[in-house]
């Protein structure tokens, strides 16, 4: 049975190959005739005898062959990986049975092997939709976690229909970044861009394959920054009076107008403050010449827009939805806006009692002291008085000094819920606030 057919085929083939003599004369080796041969029984005394061919049964199945290529699906034809790590030998035993296993031992195993790799396959379906689902439920550190632990799922979290995209549109939406867009922007490129790029061609148009997961760092770390000269994450110093900080994301009007249901909530925390700042909303970058300027000292939000550039003339309105501070005090907390629906509203939360000192007469920032709560003007104003559809977020300081400001939040939730539009959107409810160079504006 060992031999079998192929045996005796290799010994009639042996039979006619004509003697060979050893390299020295007369030498004799172990198991061999002088003439350098020995007859057909030796030669299969001495040699393994060959294994009977089997018909590829094992390899019909294409489980077999994902399962050798996937490392996720590693042993699970033999229950556990093989001290080896080689997956094709563990298919291998389960196909012949025993190393020493004929035709029938090679029937069952393959038998056995592919009925696992049927059963494995199980898993390869949930990159066709259900893992999908799963995966959309993951927060950032989860899916950090899998894409470190499986390099399949790592691709699959990154594609197009990932949850890398899904967070990011979630978080970033209605925002923009200078040279990367809106998070979700098109995928588009015109005809005749660069192939080496990774682009598919599609009906003349060139589809860009993009990291949604390296797009949602870049946005992570770019946007609740400020550009040039307060380059950076915080603000410790303003050289000038009158300086003003512009946030690198800018909010689209058009992505956060009447028929959109997704919102931006940008936070700015104040650790220090020799005197006073404003956060305002700007649409200077459209060609605009207006802003909506909120004042976390007098609780006032301001509506301005500049009439002429020399000699200055800007008309504004005023009205002050929030308490002011205690007289003498120095705003310091977080202040933030949430813009939604095509209106817009303030956030102020002041930090409570006055700045001590530690035991080695340093002052203690703001971040270690006890907070007050949540206070909002509810939505104050629609967008209408923007032009275009580029809105910049930015810090206004009053004077010079040594400050602590940084963007302390940027997501789609606001730390509680503004009340619906009431009296500001009468125009009655605001107070005008003109001014022309070389008269004092209103404080």
């Amino acid at each position: 049975e060992v031999r079998g057919a192929a045996g005796s085929r290799a010994s009639m083939e042996l039979s006619t190959i004509p003697p060979r003599h050893s390299c020295a004369e007369g030498a004799a080796s172990p198991g061999l005739s002088k003439d350098g041969w020995g007859g057909v029984e030796e030669w299969q005394q001495g040699m393994v005898a060959p294994k009977a061919p089997h018909s590829g049964a094992a390899f019909q199945d294409v489980g077999v062959f994902q399962l050798a290529a996937r490392p996720l699906f590693a042993g699970t034809c033999s229950g556990r990986r093989s001290r080896g790590g080689s997956l094709v030998a563990s298919c291998a035993r389960s196909v012949d049975g025993s190393p020493a296993g004929g035709a029938s031992g090679s029937a069952a195993g393959s038998r056995r092997c592919a009925g696992s790799c049927r059963a494995a396959a199980g898993l390869i379906d949930l990159a066709e939709g259900p893992y999908f689902a799963i995966a959309s439920q993951f927060d950032v550190a989860s899916l950090c976690n899998v894409d470190a632990a499986c390099r399949l799922l790592c691709t699959l979290n990154r594609a197009s229909i990932g949850p890398w995209r899904q967070h990011g549109a979630r978080a970033f939406g209605g925002l923009e970044l200078d040279r990367e867009g809106t998070f979700d922007r098109s995928e588009s490129l015109p005809l005749g861009a660069s192939k080496s790029s990774g682009c598919a061609a599609s009906g003349g148009r060139k589809r860009v394959r993009t990291d949604w997961k390296g797009r949602y760092i870049r946005f992570r770390c770019e946007a609740p920054t400020f550009r040039v000269p307060f380059a950076g994450a915080q603000i410790t110093s303003v050289q000038h009076a009158d300086e003003v900080a512009y946030c690198k994301c800018r909010l689209r009007s058009d992505l956060l107008d009447a028929t959109s249901v997704i919102g931006v909530y940008l936070e700015v925390e104040v650790l220090c403050n020799p005197d006073n700042l404003s956060l305002a909303i700007v649409d200077f970058e459209a060609g605009g010449r207006s802003s909506i300027t909120f004042s976390p000292d007098t609780g006032a939000v301001i509506r301005e827009r500049k009439i002429r550039e020399a000699p200055r003339k800007v008309e504004g309105a005023y009205i002050q939805p929030l308490p002011a501070t205690p007289l003498g005090k120095r705003f310091e907390g977080a202040v933030g806006v949430y813009v939604r629906s095509g209106h817009l509203a303030f956030f102020r939360r002041c930090c409570v009692g006055d700045r001590g000192g530690d035991s080695n007469g340093e002052e203690v920032a703001s971040v270690d002291r006890a907070v007050g709560p949540w206070e909002s003007t509810g939505f104050i104003s629609d967008l209408a008085w923007a032009e275009g559809r580029r809105l910049t977020p930015c810090i206004a300081f009053r004077d010079e000094g040594a400050y602590r400001v940084r963007v302390s939040s940027l997501h789609s939730e606001p730390p509680l819920e503004p009340s619906l539009p009431g009296p500001a959107y009468e125009g009655a409810a605001w107070s005008s606030l003109d001014w022309e160079a070389g008269t004092p504006a209103a404080e």
